[in-house]
């Protein structure tokens, strides 16, 4: 009898995590954030804010139909800039489903990185080495990035990848400069290094994956806010969006979320998907940040 109680309840236990993480795994969730960043009389006219949408990890499946879905309804937002921080893809198949998704907001002014899931397809996860915080060997079966990325400039984004970016959005003058994923090493800052243009109203750094030594070299330059994804919020969390691991070198209390990182401010974002491989969330909701930058009041 207590043997097929303690079956009974087991087995109950294992459905209701199965719901809950389903349930996680579509709970898509808009952060936002206000950051008063810009010095006075940058915003033009009677414009409140400079919005940014950062959108990081969609690992686009075939028939995810409901992401594509609400990233497409997020132009409603109006953003005056969009980030997109790599590993759009988890499947050979789903560039279409990428430019779906970001159809309108493709028309909005935009820079991109990519992560290493934009290069190499996903392989199985090993659990264990997920938890041990492991960096695990990318499959180097080669998605279609090529392109997506051909799409993204011809829509009208740019890409910052090693390469320092100047234009203006609603007004705001930009300095942007990115890297390569620094998770395997793909990252060369000397391509970018070096203060920002001084003339700039706002400087970001992107990077898919929030290293130290990347964000160390942009806060020395100077930026102001740096732009990052990769770490899924920690994916598998304890209440309260606390990570467990980051697959990065950055902490756990900064592994999502907007923190200051030394002389800068720095978002992480939670991602909009998982690797195919891994579809689990815990305590973790797939997510967008908005962030509106105010001028600094006297």
């Amino acid at each position: 009898m207590k043997t097929s109680r303690a079956l009974a309840a087991a087995s109950a236990l294992c459905v209701s995590t199965l719901a809950y993480t389903s349930y996680e795994l579509r709970n898509f969730t808009l952060k936002t954030y206000d950051l008063e960043l810009l010095n006075a009389g940058t915003l033009p006219g009677e414009q409140e804010a400079f919005t940014i949408l950062h959108l990081s990890d969609l690992h686009m499946i075939p028939g995810q139909q409901r992401k594509v879905e609400w990233v497409s309804a997020l132009d409603a937002l109006e953003p005056d800039l969009v980030i997109n921080t790599g590993d759009n893809l988890s499947d050979e198949r789903a560039v279409p489903w990428v430019l779906d998704a970001l159809g309108p907001l493709l028309e909005r002014p935009g820079a991109f990185v990519f992560g290493t899931n934009d290069y190499w397809a996903p392989q199985p996860v090993n659990p264990v080495k997920y938890l041990l915080d492991s960096k695990r060997e990318p499959s180097y079966v080669d998605l279609p990035w090529q392109g997506m990325r051909a799409a993204f400039i011809e829509r009208g984004w740019r890409d910052a990848t090693h390469t320092r970016l100047e234009f203006k959005a609603s007004g705001v003058r930009l300095a942007l400069a990115g890297v390569d994923d620094p998770h395997h090493d793909l990252d060369d800052y000397a391509a970018i290094a070096g203060a920002p243009n001084p003339d700039a109203d706002l400087s970001i750094g992107l990077l898919h994956a929030p290293y130290r030594r990347v964000l160390d070299a942009f806060a020395a330059d100077g930026y102001q806010l740096a732009l990052a994804g990769h770490t899924h919020g920690g994916q598998i969390c304890l209440p309260g969006e606390r990570a467990i691991v980051t697959n990065a070198d950055i902490d756990r209390q900064r592994a999502s979320g907007l923190h200051r990182y030394r002389d800068m401010w720095m978002e992480v974002s939670n991602g909009l998907g998982t690797s195919k491989y891994a579809p689990v969330r815990v305590f973790c909701p797939p997510s967008a940040s908005l962030i509106r930058l105010r001028e600094r009041r006297a």
